[in-house]
């Protein structure tokens, strides 16, 4: 049985996040017998990712509400509202913490402690966090691939934030991870603390970057935002291509979740269109829409006379 991709998002957040607790506890061991400032920077980044992980956990729990009477169209907003948080919880813990902490390192030159532990933690940290980055590197390219389009495209356009997330915080992770061996490996090799206050400051840069990029994408979902122009002119083709239809005035998209699209659209049938043409037309536009792209949970069609 095919996995859906709410299951296979709640996995991937799963992963990530039982592998960045263990990670971080690691670090925070290795960050306090080592006095490393990049050691300490990665610790509060992998803490800083389990909070997050926990909180893109209850944003798919949260959006995958079923409708109600108050609700409509559902939940699936407030798993932005959700997102939203974890990307500022990234932007104030992560990135505060690394960046004051490589700053106050520099100007202190407080010397390291045992150099050993450092490397053998983070060394095991990239192994872990590869292999959570590895489930998220592969639920992107499947994705991708049911969209018809490319990952990086994917990852641009798509509504699933926390899949967005879990791959750019695992990529940050890796990347952390590298930088604080560089701190430490010059700290050791040149005596000269600067180099792991840089390398923290470095990694704090870093989670700035990834909480800008996803408090932004999330924003833009929560405002209303539609589905990408090329989704959107198939979209107009399928509409267009039914019996009995002139034109289509105006079509308006809109992610209302994850794994739901609105689909709303003012149509200009032929004069001699019956009613129940126009009905059968409505019905058959929705079965060819859904059956195209699963993720359309409502198409709404107006019918219109001439000119918008």
């Amino acid at each position: 049985m095919a996995t859906s991709p709410e299951n296979e998002s709640v996995g991937t957040v799963v992963v990530a996040g039982l592998a960045n607790l263990a990670i971080a506890v690691a670090k925070l061991v290795a960050g306090i017998v080592s006095h490393s400032a990049a050691m300490l920077s990665e610790a509060v980044h992998s803490l800083a990712d389990t909070v997050t992980e926990v909180l893109l956990f209850t944003a798919l729990r949260r959006g995958a509400k079923p409708a109600d009477a108050r609700h409509p169209f559902g939940y699936g907003k407030e798993s932005y509202v959700w997102a939203f948080i974890a990307a500022l919880f990234t932007f104030v813990a992560g990135a505060g913490f690394s960046i004051t902490h490589g700053v106050n390192t520099i100007r202190t030159g407080e010397h390291s402690g045992n150099y050993l532990i450092a490397y053998l933690v983070l060394a095991a940290s990239f192994v872990a966090e590869g292999i959570s980055f590895r489930r998220a590197v592969r639920q992107v390219r499947s994705s991708s691939r049911e969209w018809r389009t490319t990952p990086r495209r994917f990852l641009r356009h798509t509504s699933d934030t926390t899949v967005k997330a879990v791959f750019l915080e695992d990529a940050a992770a890796l990347t952390g991870i590298l930088l604080a061996a560089l701190g430490v490996g010059l700290s050791q090799l040149t005596g000269d603390e600067t180099w792991d206050g840089v390398a923290s400051i470095l990694i704090g840069v870093l989670l700035l970057f990834v909480a800008a990029t996803l408090a932004h994408s999330n924003v833009s979902l929560l405002v209303g935002r539609a589905v990408p122009r090329r989704i959107h002119e198939e979209i107009h083709d399928e509409i267009a291509a039914l019996p009995s239809v002139e034109r289509v005035s105006t079509l308006l998209t809109m992610q209302l979740g994850p794994s739901d699209v609105l689909v709303a659209a003012k149509v200009d049938f032929t004069d001699t269109a019956t009613g129940a043409e126009i009905e059968s037309a409505a019905d058959l536009a929705e079965r060819r829409l859904r059956d195209r792209y699963p993720n359309i949970a409502y198409v709404f069609l107006d019918p219109t006379r001439g000119a918008v």
